[in-house]
């Protein structure tokens, strides 16, 4: 066990207490379930900065980061759903989830092939990254049934952004693997 494992079992174990305090009403359960998420985001960033600079990447570390990753965001959007549950908002997290599923079976299967640096994060999935965090952190604040429209209306266009992202960077790896599974189809 180090540091970085540390906060990543860390943001594991942060998914049920998100869960608690959005649903348990008590003044402001809405900013500390923000607060969370935000703790979790950051420690994302953290333990990937922490890992590298201290040497102490680990096989369990590289698996378990973004599953992590995946399990926080997927939970904090199936909660927000319920709240801001509107036909475009539910498509944008379907949208979310699903390309990380995607994106994982892929990551999965090329490195069986043995090219799993052929999906390796891109520019596009970082900047992704950032406005979905952003989106969720904000969007966890907000009750929509009380707060000032303009602000929830921008909060959607970043998670509708974000989605935007998630679809291009989607096709980014999907076209990687592509080349990589062509070329191993020409090879037989």
């Amino acid at each position: 066990m180090n540091i970085p494992n540390t906060l990543t079992l860390l943001r594991i174990c942060l998914i049920p207490v998100l869960a608690i305090v959005f649903y348990t009403p008590f003044e402001n359960h809405l900013l500390v379930a923000a607060g969370i998420f935000g703790i979790a985001a950051i420690t994302d960033w953290v333990d990937g900065y922490l890992a590298r600079k201290l040497g102490q990447m680990t096989a369990f570390g590289a698996f378990l980061d973004p599953v992590a990753d995946k399990l926080m965001v997927a939970v904090a959007l199936v909660l927000l759903v319920e709240r801001h549950g509107t036909p475009l908002f539910t498509l944008a997290a379907c949208v979310i989830i699903g390309r990380e599923i995607v994106i994982s079976a892929l990551r999965e299967w090329m490195a069986e092939l043995g090219a799993r640096t052929s999906v390796a994060v891109s520019y596009v999935g970082k900047v992704k990254t950032a406005f979905q965090m952003v989106a969720i952190a904000l969007l966890l604040a907000i009750d929509p049934a009380t707060n000032e429209s303009w602000l929830l209306a921008l909060c959607y266009v970043v998670l509708y952004v974000a989605a935007v992202l998630t679809l291009w960077s989607m096709f980014i790896y999907l076209k990687a693997a592509w080349a990589v599974m062509k070329e191993r189809d020409n090879s037989f």
